[in-house]
């Protein structure tokens, strides 16, 4: 059964540390172990799967390669693009044999007023991941935040998902400041001489406030703020403490063996995306293993079924939500190094799962696509 892992190449700045370099095979290699643990299972059933890769720069390419693996029999495709290129591969695909899985774009608004009813997706919303990290933020106690914000299309995007989350769990926004940068060779000309005079004056003259949580996606200046702001503050959001569906140091639930595993097989530590390629391509073994079936339609029943339940090294089992296709599952919340809590907090209840306390909830959804 082939899976076909699909890659839009995008032109990232550099992080500023080096242990941040991007890697080459981002995600890809979280499918090839996913693709080793669908086959264990799978030779006891005669399944056998492997994985297709597509890596391409042009929108255009990428969607028209895709379009000619499902035509060829594909219909299984992980994806990692920008939200208007999976929408428009997602139209491409229609009423075709085909599903897509999301694992790299966070942007809720495909899960909700632009979702589609053959698109699922393992990697966590902004509002799962900023859900996460308000509820342990406010377990601690930590209710007025000072928000800062780059200036990215998405650095906004993040800094909403604050503010929702703020509201959702009692938190109050004092000030929000845009921090503004001057592109160039940041590891030369951004001495630390000239960051530690420069981040001080910056938050200075601040509202009191608990924790500074920034919204800088790109990784552009976030990672300046601990230890340089003017008040003793702790950072959170997109650097400092952070909210994310993987991190290389999890021990628990089995995690230390999944970890090397995956370094034997990577020569590298696992990153989030990985996890979410992972995850993605387990929910197709997972499916076939359990109706013993390889047919498309008996698969995608499965995966769409409350019955479905994935493990995935989080304590817990995971499953889809039926009504925009998100994978449910527990967010991590953690410093660079270690593991700092898991989201859901103790306490926050729901009348259903309380996986849904994180993201958005059924009731406020706005997509219609799963439910017609």
């Amino acid at each position: 059964m082939p899976i076909v892992i699909a890659r839009q190449l995008r032109d990232e700045p550099l992080p500023l540390s080096l242990l941040d370099l991007p890697v080459k095979d981002l995600g890809i290699a979280g499918a090839k172990l996913a693709i080793t643990d669908n086959n264990t299972t799978g030779r006891f059933m005669n399944q056998e799967f492997k994985l297709e890769p597509i890596e391409e720069s042009d929108p255009a390419k990428l969607i028209q390669d895709v379009v000619q693996k499902v035509d060829a029999g594909a219909h299984f495709i992980l994806v990692d693009a920008t939200p208007d290129t999976l929408l428009k591969m997602a139209d491409a695909l229609q009423g075709k044999e085909a599903l897509l899985i999301n694992y790299g774009a966070a942007d809720d608004s495909l899960r909700e007023e632009n979702c589609r009813p053959q698109v699922l997706h393992t990697a966590p919303t902004r509002s799962m991941l900023t859900d996460a990290l308000a509820q342990y933020l406010a377990w601690k106690k930590w209710p007025r935040w000072l928000l800062v914000l780059g200036p990215t299309e998405k650095d906004k995007l993040y800094a909403e998902a604050l503010r929702r989350s703020a509201k959702r769990f009692g938190a109050k926004i004092v000030e929000e400041r845009t921090f503004t940068y001057d592109s160039g060779n940041r590891r030369t000309d951004g001495g630390f001489e000239q960051v530690q005079q420069q981040i001080p004056t910056f938050t200075q003259n601040a509202p009191d406030y608990d924790v500074l949580v920034v919204a800088d996606e790109s990784n552009l200046f976030g990672d300046y703020l601990p230890y340089r702001t003017w008040d003793p503050r702790p950072v959170a959001g997109t650097a400092g403490l952070t909210a994310d569906s993987w991190h290389p140091a999890i021990e628990l639930w089995g995690g230390t063996q999944f970890q090397n595993r995956f370094k034997r097989l990577a020569d590298r530590n696992m990153r989030s995306t990985d996890y979410n390629a992972w995850l993605a391509t387990r929910m197709v073994g997972e499916a076939a293993s359990r109706t013993k079936s390889g047919k498309f339609q008996d698969l995608v029943a499965y995966m769409k079924s409350p019955s479905f339940d994935l493990a995935g090294f989080k304590g817990v089992g995971l499953s889809l939500r039926g009504w925009n296709g998100q994978l449910r599952q527990p967010i991590l919340v953690t410093t660079p190094k270690l593991l700092v809590s898991v989201s859901p907090q103790q306490g926050f209840l729901h009348q259903f799962s309380e996986l849904d306390t994180l993201g958005i909830d059924k009731p406020e959804s706005k997509c219609r696509a799963f439910t017609q």
